[in-house]
């Protein structure tokens, strides 16, 4: 298990808002969802993807990301207002949804505002099916949508962290590194285990010094730190399940007391796990 396998498996698509809109040249569809993730996918044809002085060209094959709320467009041309007279009809398909927790939400800060990955991973051959099941209401097509679109997020997502291009945080460049990776996969694999800086050393066959180091050069923090961080972060998701208690959550992620547990949630979270679920559960 790796923190990128653990970020993925928090995005999912619950009754996500998806359209496939019919464009005709010259068009401007304009987007403006408020959803803090959209995926945009050209399933014929081609468009520009325009929010603010951002414009990025996506074709049917590739697909694109937009991370935040502001609203954004889809035209045929990289400056909206001109479009490029009559041409070739394009289908584009939007997936949009709200991401809920603490740990999706840590995912969607280490992307850019916008980002697109050609057919190069494998995803486009879904274009058609993704169409048929768009269009075809058939019973239980709703589900079958969620599930293609965390899947066409997940395989998109993944070739984007792969592309030389991205700027990816340092705990992903670490998970190849032979000191750092066996230490980030033991936090990830089991985030309650009462890790020290001496155990995780063990784990990845290091002196503590040697890790510290390295880990703090390539993660930007030190071990013991983003474990506490990452721990907060599930903490915080299972606080907003229904029957959770702090004491419970805390033993959890790894803390013998709930006293313990809210002073290093606090600290990490601006607010108390109390509030902080009463916030989450409303």
């Amino acid at each position: 298990m790796d923190p990128l396998d653990d970020l993925l498996r928090g995005v999912r698509g619950q009754g996500a808002v998806f359209d496939a809109s019919v464009l005709t040249p010259p068009y401007t569809a304009r987007i403006g969802t408020g959803a803090p993730l959209t995926l945009c996918c050209p399933l014929r044809g081609e468009g520009w993807l325009v929010r603010g002085e951002q414009s990025h060209r996506v074709r049917a094959g590739e697909a694109a990301i937009v991370t935040g709320p502001e609203p954004f467009v889809f035209s045929d041309s990289p400056v909206p207002a001109d479009g490029v007279g009559p041409g070739d009809r394009t289908v584009l398909l939007t997936g949009s949804y709200e991401i809920g927790g603490e740990v999706a939400r840590r995912l969607v800060r280490v992307l850019p505002p916008m980002l697109v990955v050609s057919d190069e991973h494998g995803c486009s051959t879904m274009g058609e099916y993704l169409e048929f099941q768009l269009l075809s209401g058939r019973p239980g097509h709703q589900l079958v949508l969620d599930r293609l679109l965390d899947w066409l997020l997940v395989c998109t997502l993944r070739e984007w962290f792969a592309r030389p291009e991205a700027v990816v945080p340092g705990w992903y460049a670490a998970l190849g590194d032979d000191v750092v990776g066996p230490a980030l996969r033991a936090i990830h694999g089991s985030p309650a285990e009462p890790w020290t800086l001496a155990a995780l050393a063990e784990a990845a066959s290091v002196s503590r010094t040697t890790l510290a180091k390295r880990f703090t050069e390539l993660v930007g923090e030190p071990p013991l730190a983003y474990l506490t961080g990452w721990r907060m972060a599930l903490a915080a998701d299972m606080l907003a399940e229904p029957a959770a208690t702090v004491a419970s959550v805390a033993r959890k992620v790894g803390y013998a007391d709930a006293f313990g547990f809210s002073t290093a949630f606090k600290r990490v979270l601006g607010k108390s796990p109390t509030a902080y679920r009463t916030a989450a559960t409303g």
